[in-house]
């Protein structure tokens, strides 16, 4: 899995990756053929944005989210991802 982090208005930190690729690595849980993640981490005014793109077999999947912090704009991204993750693993269960 490849991930790849960028930033708008924002300056991406070691700290920020590391966190990004802590929970982005926990979709692999759900989903093992994950194949690229990339993330974009934006600051508009009072808003932290965290946006990511997520390249699966089959599918192209994307969440984004807005909070005051950027970490839990990052988690509530995640938790967005995962549950579109388990959708379209029982999806293409069901069908075949």
């Amino acid at each position: 899995m490849q991930i790849s982090v960028t930033g708008h208005h924002v300056e991406v930190t070691e700290s920020l990756r590391v966190y990004v690729s802590e929970k982005i690595g926990k979709l692999k849980r759900h989903f093992d053929n994950v194949t690229d993640v990339h993330v974009i981490l934006t600051v508009e005014k009072l808003e932290q944005k965290a946006e990511a793109t997520v390249q699966i077999s089959g599918a192209k999947l994307f969440a984004e989210d807005t909070q005051a912090d950027m970490y839990p704009a990052i988690d509530n991204m995640v938790d967005k991802l995962d549950r579109q993750i388990i959708k379209h693993k029982e999806k293409t269960n069901s069908h075949r």
